[in-house]
This record gives C-alpha cells, sequence and structure tokens, in this order.
C-alpha cells in the first residue's frame, strides 16, 4: 500500500468518515496518476494532492477539534469528487478562498499540530509526484505518532 493509501487509513477511521471521505476516486487517486496517459497526468496529480491534503486537515481537526479545518477539509472533498480538470479544482476551491485564509487565524495547535500544518503547506506547493510522495511519508510516520485523547480524560 502506498504512503497515499495508508495516510487515508490512518485519518480517516470512524465509519462515517470513511464511507464518506474514501470515496473511489479518493482511494484511486494515486494509482490512476501512475498510470495517467500524459495528458491526463495534471489533473491525476492535483486528486492526489486533493486526497492527501484532505487526510492531513482531518489530522489536525481530530487533533484540536478545530471547524476551521474541518470547513476546508469538506471543500477539498468536494473538489476531489466533483471536478473532472484542474480547472473545475480551481473553480471550487476559488469559490472558497476565503476558508483558507482563515484555516491559520486563532488556531492553537501543539508541535504535531504546526508538523500537520507545514505538511499542508509543502502539499499545496508540491509541483510533482516524487514531493507528494514524500509529503505521505512523513504524514504517515506522524500520524502513527499522534495522541489524540484529550485533556478532559485526565480530569
Amino acid at each position: 500500500m502506498s504512503p497515499y493509501e495508508q495516510l487515508l487509513h490512518l485519518a480517516f477511521t470512524a465509519p462515517n468518515d470513511v464511507k464518506y471521505y474514501l470515496t473511489p476516486t479518493t482511494l484511486r487517486a494515486h494509482d490512476q496518476l501512475r498510470s495517467a496517459a500524459p495528458a491526463d497526468k495534471p489533473f491525476r496529480f492535483e486528486q492526489v494532492r486533493l486526497g492527501l491534503a484532505m487526510s492531513i486537515l482531518k489530522l489536525v481537526s481530530e487533533l484540536g477539534d478545530h471547524d476551521e479545518s474541518r470547513q476546508v477539509l469538506d471543500v477539498l472533498h468536494r473538489a476531489l469528487s466533483e471536478a473532472r480538470s484542474p480547472e473545475d479544482i480551481d473553480r471550487i476551491i476559488g469559490r472558497e478562498a476565503r476558508l483558507f485564509d482563515r484555516l491559520y487565524e486563532n488556531l492553537y495547535v501543539n508541535e504535531e499540530g504546526e508538523e500537520l500544518l507545514n505538511l499542508f503547506g509543502r502539499t499545496l506547493d508540491a509541483d510533482a509526484p516524487q514531493l507528494l510522495e514524500e509529503v505521505a511519508q512523513e504524514a504517515v510516520d506522524l500520524a502513527r505518532t499522534l495522541d489524540f485523547s484529550t485533556d478532559e480524560e485526565e480530569d
């Protein structure tokens, strides 16, 4: 299983999340990028980027119960589910640009959260499949160490 697929399964574990987010499009994105014709590679690359970004934001939202990250996660999911071209992705995300601007506002994160947000930024900046693969592997390694317990459990 690729790091992309591993991260999807680490990030989306609740049955309702699995059903909603782990669609065939999401699950097959990595394989479709690898086998895509040259003309189709840019779109398939963007699909992998969206799946990776969704996974990272899901982890952020679970770490800190962060509503803005869930809202951006839903925009990314909609883009992945509905878009048929890179231009469609840009249009869907562009309509919700304010959510991306607000993502970092009023966000208290711990060291793990900061690492995840750094990986999210690197996902958005990546311009080659190998870079996405590296981010995916780093995110898998980090996701396996995250502690999602809250302070309330200690009271």
